[in-house]
């Protein structure tokens, strides 16, 4: 019976990685990623910045007639996943889960202007890839869908994010990055598709579904609605769904950038780098010495006798 125990634990542990193995891990992915030649770096994070948008753009469509802000927002997170789940399992180069690269920078093993460079080429990426998305879908006449319904709820979603306040959209954008690399973190752990699925299914659909701010996402969410207001009929469904021509004169490039992109922004590489990152690795891997140690060897008896000796 002992020994069918010990098997079955063994089994167990070859499932999935332990918190250590984890960090230990994403050391090793940090390095891999930051020395990615640009190129790759750049084309991968197109791919990443689609995905993202895809799973964007499915989540309005899914949720675009309901009334019930709650379960709106429940079933977007059941979808939404489905994006980062592409990214995770094909190896697309996000932002936002690219921000764990601190751990190998504070293991010296990555030197931080490489982790800035792998930031700012996937970023750039992600950006064009979420804007094709965006070109794909105001040109396919998807936004057509239930009369323009969907065009002037893309318009009101754009509305509210860009109506944040800086403090708002940073809180959010932490909060959010807090989840995502979560995720992130615990599909590393998985060591099957089915695993990763679900590792990253819970956490995703709880940040969508408590509303935070992702800044890849939102490269879809609000140049959609930027540029879905050059139709007068997405302007009409949108002005029926409370946008008042106030907020949609507000809704602009400028607005976006300032008033969104660089708060969440920030607030994405603080909780992503910081409470997951920077915490897991104090947790796991910093070689610190106890304080209960230090004071265990001071009263030890050989450094008492050496002491006494030295006072003499």
């Amino acid at each position: 019976m002992h020994d069918l125990a010990q098997e079955g634990a063994k089994r167990m542990a070859n499932m999935y990685l332990s918190p250590k193995e984890i960090t230990e891990e994403y050391v090793a992915i940090g390095q891999k990623k930051a020395s990615t030649p640009a190129y790759k770096l750049f084309i991968l994070g197109i791919l990443a910045g689609a995905l993202i948008a895809f799973a964007s753009e499915g989540s309005n469509v899914a949720i675009h007639t309901l009334d019930s802000v709650g379960l709106g927002k429940l079933l977007a997170g059941i979808i939404f996943g489905t994006g980062l789940m592409m990214v995770v399992i094909t190896g697309a180069e996000l932002f936002t889960g690219n921000t764990l690269i601190v751990i190998s920078c504070i293991e010296k093993k990555v030197r931080w202007l490489d982790m800035l460079r792998n930031w700012v080429i996937v970023y750039l990426g992600n950006f064009i890839g979420a804007l094709t998305i965006v070109i794909f879908i105001i040109y396919s006449g998807q936004l057509d869908f239930s009369g323009g319904l969907l065009g002037g709820f893309t318009i009101k979603t754009a509305v509210y994010k860009t109506g944040l306040t800086f403090s708002q959209a940073l809180l959010m954008g932490i909060m959010c990055n807090w989840l995502v690399c979560l995720a992130v973190w615990m599909a590393a752990a998985a060591k099957d598709i089915a695993g990763k699925v679900l590792a990253i299914f819970f956490p995703i659909m709880l940040f969508i579904t408590s509303g935070f701010e992702h800044s890849i996402a939102n490269m879809y969410y609000i140049p959609a609605g930027i540029i879905a207001k050059m139709n007068p009929v997405w302007v009409e469904q949108a002005e029926a769904l409370g946008v008042t021509a106030a907020k949609l004169a507000h809704l602009n490039w400028e607005s976006f950038i300032v008033n969104n992109l660089i708060p969440v922004t920030l607030g994405n590489i603080i909780g992503g780098s910081l409470f997951v990152g920077v915490f897991y690795w104090l947790g796991t891997l910093y070689k610190g010495r106890p304080a209960a140690a230090e004071k265990t060897d001071r009263l030890m008896p050989g450094k008492l006798d050496n002491a006494w000796a030295k006072s003499k």
